[in-house]
């Protein structure tokens, strides 16, 4: 008999089958549609693809096909339960309003939806609470149609109904939302501008972290253009545009370019990657990873059209404070060239 053993884990569900003795070769897309309720044949190649799911620990691709005895483990996305938003007042700040949108500037170190080990303090908690009244007779649901991690601030569009959440899914499905975001890197750049190709999964060395695949069949296909806006002799100011949407895909294709967001722990730009030996440029460094504690990216720009109004839309936003912070230290450090190498 096939057994169906789940483990939750903060990152993903963990399902383990053993192929019946009596079961004959089947590919194992087919026989993972089989066994897990309510999972799409597009999400079972997406897990296929971005490495989700081996045979006797050996990563397959969708046309094998498995045979008695052999031992099937599927990691799929989905968190083990349905999280209870409770309100919450939580200051946000919102840029825009309507009956179909809201337009938040999330500040860094806030998550943006109740998950495994965030049970609350989250911007949906906080919009919960702004909407409270209306959402007691209907009038509004707040749904986040897309998502930035916690330490990178920026701008969300965030829908209030139904209508609005289809229609901006939608846009995000398309890739015809505009998005731009600034970061600061590590390094010089080489060219002022360019694009990063590279399909993007969950790493087979961590499974918490996501990287850059080779192999055309594996992870999901991600595209970010790029450029400098200002170059701080170790570090750079950039502009990216996503063209899809990933997790981590800023953090992991500059990463992949050599040039890794200034102190994203995650990734390694927490450490000093490019720069002089000097004991004051260490501590330079040490005192700028203090002042900017996150991993320095930030949503700057979003452009949509509207749902009802069919009208485009687009905002932008200030830095958060911090990152401005950051900023000006590298500033001053090329101002006063403190550091000529």
């Amino acid at each position: 008999m096939s057994s169906n053993n789940q483990q939750s884990d903060p990152e993903y569900i963990r399902h383990d089958f053993l192929v019946d003795a009596n079961q004959s070769k089947l590919r194992v897309d087919k026989f993972i549609a089989d066994r897990i309720a309510k999972i799409s044949r597009n999400k079972i190649q997406d897990a296929i693809n971005g490495g989700l799911v081996r045979v006797n620990e050996k990563l397959v691709k969708a046309n094998f096909k498995v045979k008695p005895g052999d031992k099937v483990q599927v990691l799929s996305f989905e968190e083990p339960e349905e999280f209870h938003v409770e309100p919450e007042n939580i200051p946000i700040n919102i840029i825009y309003e309507d009956e179909d949108v809201v337009i938040v500037n999330k500040a860094p170190n806030m998550v943006v939806h109740p998950g495994v080990g965030n049970f609350t303090g989250t911007l949906l908690n906080a919009l919960y609470f702004y909407y409270r009244k209306e959402m007691e007779v209907g009038k509004v649901q707040p749904v986040l149609v897309h998502r930035i991690d916690k330490d990178t601030s920026g701008l969300l569009v965030v829908a209030k109904n139904e209508i609005a959440v289809n229609h901006l899914a939608q846009q995000f499905k398309e890739h015809s939302i505009q998005r731009k975001y600034w970061a600061l890197v590590w390094g010089t750049l080489d060219k002022h501008r360019g694009t990063v190709v590279g399909n993007i999964g969950r790493s087979l060395k961590d499974r918490k972290k996501f990287t850059v695949f080779t192999d055309p069949e594996m992870g999901k296909q991600a595209i970010t253009h790029y450029k400098l806006l200002e170059d701080f002799q170790f570090t750079s100011l950039i502009e990216c545009q996503l063209e899809t949407g990933r997790t981590h895909q800023i953090r992991v294709h500059m990463k992949h370019i050599g040039h890794t967001l200034f102190n994203d722990a995650f990734y390694g730009g927490d450490k000093i990657l490019k720069g002089v030996v000097f004991s004051k440029y260490r501590q330079f460094v040490e005192n700028t990873f203090s002042i900017l504690p996150r991993q320095a990216l930030h949503a700057k720009s979003l452009g949509f059209v509207h749902p009802s109004t069919k009208e485009a839309m687009f905002f932008e936003s200030d830095l958060a404070p911090d990152f401005v912070d950051g900023l000006n230290k590298w500033k001053n450090m090329v101002q006063n060239q403190s550091f000529k190498t």
